[in-house]
């Protein structure tokens, strides 16, 4: 098969092109990016990709990986961040869709709602709303919470919030397991697999506590 991955310079979709170089499954994986990654492989090809000028034609393969994601901060803006959470994701995908692509696999957020009164959840909401809508003959949505791994950039905000998650884990049993963090190559195997997975069919959400099991 042959793979397309957005976001891939993340931390999410850095562990996506390692797992994906290493799987035999695949045979060819293409980076849509802005720059080049650190990932050097005959098998991962990087593609210049202007996101405000969708060249299509990049677009073809057979799964769709979509790990494209910011914050308010780094955005600058609810605008911008908007933008790129869901008006990226969506043209990416819907391109993707009418170019033959027929799996998706795509990293939103546990508690993503479009009903939301939080922004950041109803984006991920309405996102979700939108990709279902498409069509693919296979949708993957992973619903992770807070995620962890090592992040190039310093977040004061999520430093802590690591240090509560793990400090606080042995407490989020049953109902409450979906909350534990979550590491990011977890969320990238889970990603890989699931979209592999041909008993999946249609639209298919994995929260957080699915996750944990890979």
């Amino acid at each position: 098969m042959k793979a397309l991955v957005i976001g891939s310079t993340g931390l999410v979709g850095e562990h996506l092109l390692q797992l994906l170089e290493l799987d035999n499954r695949f045979t060819s994986v293409t980076a849509l990016v802005r720059k080049p990654g650190a990932i050097r492989s005959t098998k991962i090809n990087y593609e210049f990709f202007d996101f405000d000028n969708m060249n299509g034609a990049l677009l073809t393969g057979d799964v769709l990986f979509c790990a494209l994601g910011t914050t308010r901060k780094k955005a600058g803006s609810k605008e911008a961040q908007y933008k790129i959470d869901l008006t990226y994701n969506y043209e990416a995908a819907k391109l993707a869709k009418q170019n033959g692509v027929t799996v998706l696999a795509h990293v939103s957020s546990l508690g993503a709602n479009s009903s939301s009164s939080n922004f950041y959840l109803q984006v991920k909401g309405k996102l979700e709303d939108n990709l279902k809508a498409i069509g693919f003959d296979r949708t993957i949505i992973v619903r992770p919470s807070f995620i962890l791994g090592d992040r190039k950039e310093f977040r004061l905000g999520e430093k802590i919030g690591i240090v509560i998650m793990k400090a606080l884990a042995f407490l989020m049993q049953g109902p409450l397991k979906k909350y534990r963090g979550v590491q990011a190559a977890k969320i990238a195997k889970c990603m890989i697999e699931e979209s592999c997975n041909a008993s999946n069919k249609g639209f298919v959400i994995l929260e957080s506590d699915k996750i944990q099991v890979y």
